[in-house]
């Protein structure tokens, strides 16, 4: 009996003197539980904000705010085309820069009949260095540019180790990808910050938020683009220039789904917050992926996706 008392004593004396460290350990958790609380609070309003008000609230026409006219690198990509038609459908003439012309020309003649504006399509060829700018620059001569959009290369989303890569198809990629998009923002740009308005659109891909096995190439260069977006509107969004990176996930080339949508759909999403954020998934149901990816740690993420290529 003595012993249990002892006990009892020994325990109520080892809680009195700590109980200071018990009620600093839970306001520490009450402090926590209220800092996620809170971002969660404003991750919700972010996404209010960014993807459903500007699809209720009027705003101006996007030729009174940017310009008349676009001009469109990567357009035979399924997004860069979905997203040139919901500009073609708000009144916006369309300058198509391609190294493939037979790529655009159908989709140029189909956007003039349908929306009645004016298409041009500018065949270069980047390999000859500065020389295939001249032409570039000779098209947008005299013409309100009001955006630049430039996409990454699809093809890159396939798995393929970087040491299977041909050397020649590598540089064609980096050169694609990096020094040409870097190329047309730096074309289009002065006009841009002369009548201090404009925007600057480069479509990259949410792989560039995580590192990706079997994808290197697809990671670094998707993130080279939003970086360079991010940056660019650092530099230039006190000029009246508004540079986006859009970060989409899976679009549908075949079966769609809620979190998989359409080409079309996802550019009806995504030209909606143009002006409203720099850095965006383009569509809600992404953002949403790009929530739950960040609060899964590395590790895992890396994990999972080897287990998935493995199994692909």
């Amino acid at each position: 009996m003595a012993a249990v008392d002892s006990f009892q004593f020994l325990y109520r004396e080892i809680s009195r003197s700590c109980n200071s460290y018990f009620e600093t350990l839970a306001l520490v958790g009450a402090l926590y539980t209220a800092s996620r609380a809170l971002m969660l609070l404003r991750d919700c309003c972010t996404l209010v904000r960014v993807h459903f008000l500007p699809r209720i609230i009027p705003c101006k026409k996007l030729t009174q705010r940017y310009g008349d006219w676009a001009v469109i690198y990567g357009a035979s990509e399924p997004v860069a085309k979905a997203y040139t038609e919901e500009l073609a459908r708000h009144g916006i003439s369309i300058i198509f820069v391609t190294q493939e012309h037979t790529s655009v020309r159908d989709t140029a003649a189909s956007l003039s009949q349908s929306y009645g504006v004016e298409t041009i399509v500018v065949l270069a060829d980047f390999s000859l260095d500065q020389a295939a700018s001249k032409a570039i620059k000779e098209a947008m001569r005299g013409k309100d540019i009001g955006f630049v959009v430039n996409c990454v290369d699809e093809s890159l989303s396939s798995p393929q180790s970087l040491i299977e890569m041909p050397e020649q198809s590598l540089l064609d990629l980096v050169n694609k990808n990096v020094a040409v998009a870097t190329l047309m923002t730096r074309l289009v740009l002065p006009g841009m910050v002369d009548r201090s308005r404009g925007a600057v659109v480069n479509i990259s891909s949410g792989s560039c938020c995580r590192p990706l096995p079997g994808r290197v190439t697809l990671t670094a260069l998707t993130g080279y683009l939003d970086h360079f977006s991010r940056a660019l509107h650092l530099e230039y969004s006190g000029r009246g220039i508004f540079v986006q990176s859009l970060i989409p996930f899976q679009i549908a080339s075949s079966e769609e789904g809620w979190f998989v949508p359409k080409p079309d759909v996802y550019a009806r999403h995504a030209i909606s917050t143009l002006g409203v954020s720099n850095r965006t998934t383009g569509y809600w149901p992404h953002t949403l992926q790009y929530g739950l990816m960040r609060c899964i740690p590395e590790w895992i993420w890396v994990l999972g996706s080897r287990v998935l290529i493995s199994s692909s």
